[in-house]
């Protein structure tokens, strides 16, 4: 979701905040503007569209400066033009804001009642407003924004620049995050190091409700109280070169291929291969005390969540209860005393998941994250952080984090089954005997990349796609009709095999491709029976199996991709790779924007 850069530097800073907005790319957005600046006056440009559109607007309209803000913006209120894109600014005062102002109507009347002239729809217009009329009274801007920022509810990240004060930026944030950097000489703000990665390794998380007025030398930070605080400086450790695409054509596509490696990586932090043994991070709570577990999480993390609760209930013998965090508070929750709350995201800042965090936290539930960021929101709130060692994902679609997830989710169940005596010694050893081998698996199933990119064709006219598969397989059929959706704009269902007769197969017709996801094994013949029942009704079955199950089942179906033999155990970290992949040739052979597809963006930070 939008992204933020602000510099208050000792040279022209117009080109590196465009860069620093082309890292940010990945967040998705729909228009770009920056503001500069220069000679008493706010230089403002704005395009709508790619950020090509504003490289060439500011070649054409020079934004000189030393000091400036701008932004990618993600529509929510107001249509993607360039006269709502962001920075918005009055004659004093320039804001770009991520998030949402939820009482932006009552103020926006308000402001109109008094005089005030708007130019765009949106909701952040109204802080430029709220702010200028405090500098026009007299006021500074530091106490300008401390008298502004109460007023406003709902969700925010800022940056402000001062017409009158070239050498200053004032950020805040409340529920959107917002990174301070620190250079030589100069200072820093950035939606996320990654922003920053260019600039500085120097940062500060600024922590909830805070806000920092940065100048070239010096920054200070005040609470949500207004009390002047320090936050620590840490070392960011992100790379500049984790934006690079290196020989592949997509992010997505680099990011399916690194999978053996960064699950290889997350690995090695769960698990301890010489003792055969699971090892967690330092837990201060009692784990053989859980009797019930709720997952929390949106999208992709939500189907890794679908594939955990089939381990922890196989594994522990713990109950598991699963919501969509959109919906999770609005149900009243009944949570259990001294039940444990896990909660799944790539970027640990999903305003949806985080809201649902502090609930359960308020609730009394112990709170656990597994996240992508461990410099996160989520991260910083949790009890028990459970990182995963994906790296940066710059594809909007999420590939190599939800392996991650659940590598990271398979290790947590086998500790839970053996902190419970659910698990013996031996037992142990296999379950880290097979997720060891999930790497090699991984590069196996990536080594059909060819004969799934020559088969894409068959997939993408088709307007209408179907995803079957059963267990832990069920899931991967959501994820990947969630997959395809996404970036081929094909519209697609998954489902459980046996559901099938239950209604939707009465779409099935020779138009409807049907992707089945069934490695051999227990569940494999009353897949195979499913089929059958697609096929008997002119329907075209394309079939993700290992060797056996190709060899029984793979007659007769309009294509066949083949997977190595695996343990059910890593089958869906394994099968994960077909589905991606098949997503991603079919998107390209259609022409879609694979990393940035259309409406999407990587952190969703508005509910």
């Amino acid at each position: 979701m939008c992204g933020i850069i602000g510099i208050v530097g000792q040279e022209q800073v117009a080109d590196r905040l465009i860069d620093g907005l082309r890292r940010m790319e990945y967040r998705g957005y729909d228009s770009a503007g920056i503001c500069t600046l220069h000679q008493g006056e706010l230089v403002r440009r704005r395009a709508e569209g790619k950020l090509a559109n504003l490289v060439r607007e500011v070649a054409g309209n020079p934004a000189p400066g030393l000091t400036g803000i701008a932004h990618t913006r993600w529509a929510t209120h107001g249509a993607p033009t360039a006269r709502n894109a962001h920075p918005h600014a009055t004659p004093e005062v320039a804001i770009v804001h991520n998030g949402i102002i939820e009482n932006f109507s009552s103020l926006r009347a308000e402001l109109e009642a008094r005089g005030r002239k708007f130019e765009s729809e949106t909701d952040s217009e109204v802080v430029a407003h709220l702010v200028s009329e405090q500098v026009e009274a007299g006021k500074g801007p530091e106490e300008a924004v401390a008298e502004v920022l109460p007023r406003l509810r709902g969700a925010f990240a800022l940056a402000i620049a001062f017409r009158s004060h070239p050498d200053l930026l004032i950020g805040a944030r409340l529920g959107s995050p917002l990174v301070v950097g620190l250079g030589e000489g100069e200072s820093y703000l950035g939606s996320d190091a990654l922003a920053l990665a260019s600039l500085t390794q120097r940062v500060i998380y600024l922590d909830e409700g805070d806000w920092v007025a940065i100048r070239r030398d010096s920054i200070a930070i005040r609470d949500c109280d207004n009390r002047p605080v320090e936050r620590a400086v840490v070392a960011s450790g992100a790379s500049a070169a984790a934006i690079e695409k290196g020989h592949y054509t997509h992010f997505m596509q680099k990011e399916i291929f690194e999978q053996p490696t960064v699950v290889a990586q997350t690995l090695r932090s769960y698990l301890r291969p010489l003792e055969r043994q699971v090892a967690l991070p330092q837990i201060d709570f009692d784990i053989s005390a859980i009797d019930r577990i709720t997952i929390v999480a949106c999208g992709t993390s939500y189907y890794a969540a679908m594939v955990a609760k089939y381990w922890f209930e196989a594994f522990a013998r713990v109950p598991v209860d699963i919501d969509f965090a959109s919906e999770f508070r609005y149900r009243d929750p009944i949570l259990p005393a001294g039940g444990l709350a896990l909660f799944i995201s790539q970027s640990g800042e999903t305003a949806d998941t985080l809201a649902a965090l502090r609930h359960c936290k308020a609730a009394g539930q112990t709170i656990a994250v597994v996240v992508n960021v461990p410099t996160s929101t989520m991260a910083r709130e949790a009890d028990l952080l459970l990182p995963t060692h994906a790296g940066p994902e710059i594809g909007v679609a999420s590939t190599k984090a939800f392996t991650c997830q659940l590598a990271v989710l398979a290790a947590l169940a086998a500790h839970f089954a053996v902190k419970k005596g659910r698990m013996n010694a031996e037992e142990e050893a296999d379950i880290v005997a097979h997720l060891l081998e999930a790497p090699a698996k991984l590069n196996l199933a990536l080594e059909h990349d060819d004969e799934i990119k020559a088969m894409a064709h068959l997939i993408a006219p088709a307007r209408d796609v179907l995803y079957l598969g059963r267990g832990p397989d069920f899931p991967l059929a959501l994820e990947g009709a969630l997959k395809l959706k996404e970036i081929s704009y094909i519209h697609a269902e998954g489902y459980a095999a046996g559901e099938m007769k239950h209604g939707p197969i009465a779409l099935i017709d020779e138009a409807v491709p049907v992707i089945v996801i069934a490695p051999s094994g227990p569940l494999f013949e009353k897949t195979v029976s499913n089929m059958q029942e697609v096929r008997a009704r002119g329907g075209k079955i394309v079939l993700i199996s290992d060797a056996a199950g190709l060899a029984e089942a793979g007659e007769g179906c309009l294509a066949t991709i083949e997977m190595p033999q695996v343990h059910p155990l890593i089958a869906p970290l394994v099968y994960a790779v077909p589905v991606q992949l098949l997503a991603y040739h079919v998107a390209c052979a259609k022409g879609t924007d694979v990393d940035q597809p259309r409406n999407l963006a990587k952190s969703v930070t508005v509910e």
